[in-house]
């Protein structure tokens, strides 16, 4: 009987939770799916403000619209963070076409980011098909100078992790040109980031560099059935020509903010957890998916929260973040001001992957709170969240990074995610609203963790009134 006792016992100790946590977790998921207000929130921000580059008015209205529904919740604080951002924009709508044996193939077409534009009339030259940068770097200038560089590498379909598959060709999204314009190219065309063949292009973010502004070139992606038409016709028709027109420019900085809500801990009002996604989306779409679903999760998290019947013991702050799309300076002056501060952030949870149905979380933390945080994994087993493991967390939150500290990324199935990615099609009615919902919960539940808990490492001193 002893031995049933010991053993018992050793088992108890070894969980990192308890029941009353299986009944708080159950509740943030029925809560979410029964009575959410996520789904809600996406809908006014995807469909009454539309598109929120940064520097837009549609980036403004948001700032606006969430700071008012957060101030609706009755946290304890809810403030707007001044941060510069930058302004692009994209101008009229961009157009592109080749000709070969007098046969014109029009292009489904979008500037690129940050570009510049083109003349008037369009840029018009042969092209020059290329694999990816470092091919290109291999040949000679004069094989480049006066040509349009058409940079055709596609996302690897076999990989699984299709974030992996994406960043192992979005290179030539974001350097192409200034590697291009180096060698004296006229015009950069860039292969969609997308695994499937369809007719929208994708947009995103590129850099110059250090480039001298004479040897800027405009860049733009087609969409992957013109790669595959363009390079098929290549193969026969070497001496083809290719003409694409934007209107886009760059215009001085301007003033936005991050969008900050507090609830003040109860026991330890000086640790600080976070969770967030960016406020900002590309233009062409309404960005539901990116990031849309992470701000309104995020949202939902706190709401949860502020509900609890037991007052959160540490500070939950959500970040909207202004600026991840084309700089990151939301999440750098968030960092900076903490730093600034001297607040002691804990932990910090990002949701930038869509709002697909939720597989769980990857983290960036030592091995030591890694072993706390699969200890809780069975809690989330019921919901069919098994994805526990090391890896990144988010850009916005990345700056934050300190040692001891905790990051976090959502997770959702990924295998749709970049079929809207940086789109026209990243649309509301693209998001399901239960999993949207879904992962609103499972990220609820991370954070009410975290905050009973604390780090595996570390033992906090309640502050006495």
């Amino acid at each position: 009987m002893k031995y049933k006792f010991l053993l018992s016992f050793l088992l108890c100790s070894l969980l990192v939770y308890s029941q009353d946590d299986e009944a708080a977790v159950k509740n943030m998921y029925n809560r979410s799916l029964s009575n959410g207000m996520s789904y809600a929130w996406l809908d006014h921000l995807s469909n009454e403000i539309g598109g929120r580059l940064s520097g837009s008015e549609g980036a403004s209205k948001a700032v606006e619209y969430t700071k008012s529904e957060l101030e609706k919740l009755g946290l304890d604080k809810v403030w707007l963070q001044p941060v510069m951002v930058p302004k692009w924009v994209r101008g009229s709508k961009e157009t592109g076409y080749f000709v070969s044996n007098d046969q014109q193939h029009d292009l489904n077409i979008c500037a690129l980011g940050g570009s510049v534009a083109t003349p008037e009339n369009g840029v018009t030259g042969e092209v020059i098909e290329v694999q990816g940068i470092e091919q290109l770097k291999a040949l000679e200038s004069d094989r480049v100078k006066g040509k349009i560089v058409f940079y055709n590498r596609p996302m690897e379909p076999t990989v699984i992790q299709t974030f992996k598959s994406y960043g192992g060709c979005v290179d030539q999204r974001y350097a192409g040109a200034m590697e291009a314009g180096k060698l004296g190219a006229i015009g950069v065309i860039v292969r969609s980031m997308n695994l499937r063949l369809d007719k929208y292009p994708h947009t995103g973010s590129m850099t110059y560099g250090n480039l001298p502004e004479n040897q800027r070139i405009p860049s733009a992606a087609i969409s992957t059935i013109d790669a595959e038409a363009l390079s098929s016709t290549l193969a026969k028709d070497p001496s083809l020509e290719l003409n694409f027109k934007q209107s886009c420019k760059q215009y001085d900085d301007v003033e936005s903010f991050n969008v900050i809500g507090e609830i003040t801990g109860s026991e330890f009002p000086n640790e600080f957890i976070i969770v967030g996604g960016h406020l900002d989306s590309w233009d062409m779409g309404d960005g539901s998916h990116d990031d849309g679903a992470g701000v309104v999760q995020s949202m939902e998290v706190i709401r949860l929260m502020n509900l609890s019947s037991n007052k959160p013991k540490r500070s939950i702050r959500v970040i909207l973040f202004m600026n991840e799309e084309n700089g990151l300076r939301g999440g750098r002056k968030y960092a900076q001001e903490a730093k600034l501060n001297q607040e002691l952030h804990i932990m910090a949870l990002e949701s930038d992957a869509g709002g697909f149905t939720p597989r769980g979380f990857s983290f960036d933390c030592s091995d030591e709170e890694f072993e706390q945080i699969k200890g809780w994994e069975h809690l989330f087993k019921p919901y069919l969240i098994h994805y526990f493991e090391k890896g990144g967390s988010g850009a916005d939150i990345g700056p934050l990074k300190e040692e001891g500290m905790v990051l976090a990324g959502l997770r959702p199935d990924s295998q749709r995610y970049f079929d809207y990615h940086h789109t026209s099609i990243d649309t509301f009615d693209a998001v399901n609203k239960r999993e949207l919902e879904l992962g609103a919960a499972t990220m609820t539940s991370l954070i009410y963790l975290f905050d009973k808990y604390g780090l595996k490492g570390k033992r906090s001193t309640p502050i006495k009134n």
